[in-house]
Order: structure tokens, then C-alpha cells, then sequence
């Protein structure tokens, strides 16, 4: 019972965005984990079918199980090799054994195949995350890249140095080298597995894929910052933000789930960050005019998305076209008033906003109502030589593929405040001013009004200048006057 119990939770973690499957199950320090990543890998791959095969029977309201654990128990009674518990639960899903086969029977028919296995899509059967190369973060709160590079290279691994051009990452097993984009980020082949290796349990490394790793990078706060991770659980981003901030200065992380910001305090104590300030929040209740949050000039908002960019969630989405465009509506709206709130942080002076979706609803177009709402702040170009943009006209901001970048889909854009006075964007959101390879931050609210306040004595002056000599004239007029009388 133990082993359904771990897999429908790290189930249910996986596809709500927690964090990848392999780190949540050899994270979980279940006693069997071969047999545990083994149940749960296959359940994940056959989510979508098992969970028309639950609601065509209507299972969950017949048995009282959460949908997640009946997926796993449908897949073992169904497909995998055979139940492996005994007492209540086995009794109730014998009970209606006869009515999932028929089910699962009648699907084959509709598809016309003969195998449970010929019922997946094609990117399952064959799955796009093999194709990827297995990315490893240096956590430089620890360690160097170059400590890490020795370390791989005596335990056997051959150092090919920096990639040039992404066609470098496709690589043979025991082989790696540096991102051509990140420089703590190091390449592997794609089945590379370091979960029982030194330097992931010693929080040495942090396996990231390159996507997640683009926001912080880009928001790149300084030493000493104040700076805010919105929607922060499972931790990579937060660990990393740290990293750049060299744990000087304060991290508030905010994530609405317990349960899960409790998982991400372990990451951080292995990752050996202390800067952090957790709180189990919802981001939108955090009230931006709280003295406590008076410095804060950054902010990293990843929101709950659709996660479509996710391998492992791709082609499990809704059969049911309606249903997925009002989802992906709530979705979006939710973000833009994420964004919205993040903005009004007085002293705010970069956010980075990103998802790992490729709907443009979630992206593009939530970036458009933000910028209309929001005009003291310009989207700043990222990358240039980046090979994936946003939609037109949003290109400033990047975008991230399986096929295009070598990593999850990804959606992310760098909004920067500039002066109310100065430059504007027009309605496309293409930002005036400043040209792209500028790198020097637009001033804050707060820096034009002084510059305002240091202009206000030379402007009074020079419209009082004369002041002075009126008053000489109208002395002397007074002088000759009464020299006048006294003659």
C-alpha cells in the first residue's frame, strides 16, 4: 500500500510542475526506488488514457479514491503487472476489474490496435526528453565550475570545454562540456543520471533544465539586493537567484502551497542558501507597500501556467477543445494580475516574468495588456543570437523548444521601469529610446525625481535673475529722490 501511497503523490507533484520526476522520486528516500520510478514513469506515460478509462467508468465516485492513486492502481491492474497490495484496496479495484478491462477493450477497438502500448501518441511512444541533453547547474555557493569540471574528469567524464553553436550538445555518454549561453551550466548526454552521484547529494550541482535557468540569469540581481520570488516552490530558480546574489542581501520566496514550499526549504538547506525569507503566502494577498518590502528593486514571477512546454506533460492535454480555451483564459488572467501586482512594488526596477508554456495566450498576449497598463515599464531585448523570439511584435522577449533551443518550452521577458517623462512603448510594446546593447538599467521613479529635485535651483534661478537688479534700481531711484528733496 505504501508504494501506491509515494507514487500517486509523486504523480500528483510531477504534473502539478513540482519539480521533474526522476529528482521527486529519489528525493523521497522510499526504500525501493527502482520499483517506485518504475510504476510511476509508466503511469505518467499513460495518464491521459488511464484517466479517460476513470472517468468513462466513473471510478472516483464509486470508490472514493483521489484521481491520481486511482491512476496508478488502474495502471498495475490494468497494464503493469498486476496489483501489489492486498486488504480494502485491492478488494474495491477487483470489484470493478471487469468494467475498466471492457474500457480499456474499447478504446483499442475506436483506435483500431491490439496493444495498450499503440493507444499512446507518438512523442510518448518515442519521448522528446530523450532527445534532450541532461543539463547540470554549478551551484556556486559551494563550489566553481572548474572544481566541478576536475571533479567529472577524474570520476572518468571527458571534458570537451565550451559549445559554440548548439549542434555541440548532442553528445556520447561520459562526454560534456559548458553551455554555450550559461557559464555554470554544464551539458551531458541525455540518459546521464547523477541522483545517487556526490556532487548532486552534496548540493554541488543542481540538475536545471537550461530553460528554467534563463530568468534568474536574466534578472541577474547584484550583491546586497532585495529581491522577490513570487511564485518560488519547487526552489531551482531561488537557489539560483542566491547563488547570483552571493547570499548577501534578502530573498522573499512566496508560494501558496505548503506542502511544497516544505520540499523546497530542503532543496535550499542542501543547496546551502541563506538568504532566503519562505512564506507561505499567495502572492497577490502580499501587500507591496509593506515597510519590509520598501528596497525591494527585483522580482522573479514564474506563475502557475499550463506547463505545456513541459516534455512530460505534452499531448496529455483536454480532448475537450472548450473546456482547454476557457483553462487557458483562467490561466491568463490569472497571470496578467500577477504581473499587475508585481509592478506596483514602489521601488521595483527589473521583473522577469516567465512560463513554461507555448500558448500565446499565457506569453505574448499577457505581456501585451500588462505593457497597456502598465506604461512606466519597457520590455528589454534578451540575446540577441538566441535562435527562438517571441511572437511578433513582442520579439524582445525569447521563446524555447524541444526542436529550436535543445530544452523545455519555455516563454520568457525582461520588463525594465523607465521615466514617466521619457520614452513610452507604442502599441505594439516596441520600446523608444535607449538602443538594445545598452545595458545600463532605465532610472527608477525614484532616480528621476532627483535628478528633477537637483534641476529645481538652477531653473529658479535663471527665471530670477533679474530679481537683483530691480531691487539696486529702485534703491538708487530712491536715493536721488531724497537727494532731490533735501536740495
Amino acid at each position: 500500500m505504501a508504494l501506491y501511497v509515494k507514487a500517486a503523490e509523486i504523480l500528483a507533484k510531477a504534473e502539478g510542475k513540482q519539480g521533474a520526476l526522476k529528482t521527486l522520486v529519489y528525493d523521497s528516500k522510499f526504500k525501493n526506488i527502482k520499483q517506485l520510478f518504475a510504476l510511476v514513469c509508466e503511469t505518467q506515460k499513460f495518464s491521459s488514457i488511464l484517466q479517460e478509462i476513470i472517468e468513462s467508468t466513473k471510478l472516483l465516485k464509486q470508490t472514493k479514491l483521489k484521481m491520481h492513486l486511482a491512476k496508478v492502481l488502474v495502471y498495475d491492474l490494468l497494464i503493469g503487472q498486476g496489483l501489489k497490495c492486498g486488504g480494502s484496496w485491492k478488494s474495491v479495484m477487483m470489484k470493478h476489474r471487469s468494467r475498466l478491462q471492457a474500457e480499456l477493450a474499447r478504446m483499442k477497438v475506436k483506435q483500431k490496435v491490439s496493444r495498450s502500448e499503440d493507444l499512446l501518441p507518438p512523442s510518448v511512444k518515442q519521448p522528446a526528453g530523450d532527445q534532450l541533453p541532461r543539463y547540470a547547474r554549478v551551484n556556486t555557493l559551494k563550489t566553481t565550475v572548474e572544481d566541478v569540471v576536475d571533479y567529472l574528469k577524474r570520476d572518468g567524464f571527458s571534458y570537451l570545454g565550451k559549445a559554440t553553436t548548439l549542434a555541440d550538445l548532442s553528445l556520447k555518454e561520459r562526454y560534456f562540456l559548458s553551455d554555450l549561453h550559461l557559464p555554470e551550466l554544464l551539458v551531458f548526454s541525455p540518459k546521464t543520471d547523477f541522483h545517487d552521484h556526490f556532487l548532486y547529494k552534496a548540493g554541488h550541482i543542481i540538475l536545471q533544465d537550461k530553460a528554467s535557468c534563463l530568468p534568474a540569469h536574466f534578472l541577474n540581481p547584484p550583491p546586497g539586493s532585495h529581491v522577490i520570488d513570487a511564485c518560488a516552490a519547487p526552489g531551482n530558480k531561488t537557489s539560483q537567484l542566491a547563488a547570483i546574489m552571493k547570499n548577501k542581501g534578502r530573498l522573499f520566496a512566496f508560494d501558496l502551497d505548503g506542502k511544497r514550499l516544505a520540499t523546497m526549504s530542503t532543496l535550499l538547506l542542501r543547496a546551502g542558501v541563506t538568504c532566503q525569507q519562505l512564506a507561505n503566502q499567495d502572492f497577490l494577498k502580499v501587500d507591496p507597500d509593506n515597510p519590509q518590502y520598501k528596497d525591494v528593486e527585483y522580482i522573479l514571477l514564474d506563475p502557475s501556467c499550463s506547463g505545456s512546454g513541459m516534455v512530460c506533460l505534452q499531448d496529455n492535454t483536454s480532448a475537450d477543445q472548450e473546456k482547454e480555451r476557457a483553462r487557458l483564459a483562467s490561466l491568463a488572467s490569472f497571470q496578467l494580475r500577477c504581473l499587475n501586482h508585481a509592478l506596483g512594488f514602489p521601488r521595483l526596477k527589473r521583473l522577469v516574468y516567465s512560463t513554461c508554456s507555448i500558448h500565446k495566450q499565457e506569453n505574448e498576449e499577457v505581456l501585451a495588456a500588462c505593457l497597456q497598463q502598465n506604461p512606466c515599464f519597457r520590455l528589454v531585448p534578451l540575446l540577441a543570437e538566441w535562435p527562438e523570439r517571441g511572437l511578433k511584435p513582442l520579439s524582445q522577449c525569447l521563446r524555447a523548444s524541444i526542436a529550436k533551443t535543445l530544452t523545455h518550452g519555455f516563454f520568457v521577458a525582461l520588463l525594465e521601469k523607465h521615466s514617466k517623462a521619457g520614452n513610452t512603448n507604442d502599441p505594439e510594446g516596441k520600446p523608444h529610446g535607449p538602443p538594445s546593447s545598452e545595458k545600463r538599467p532605465a532610472a527608477s521613479e525614484e532616480d528621476a525625481e532627483a535628478s528633477e529635485t537637483e534641476d529645481r535651483p538652477a531653473a529658479a534661478a535663471g527665471q530670477n535673475g533679474s530679481e537683483p537688479n530691480k531691487k539696486k534700481r529702485r534703491k538708487r531711484k530712491r536715493k536721488k529722490k531724497a537727494a532731490e528733496i533735501a536740495e
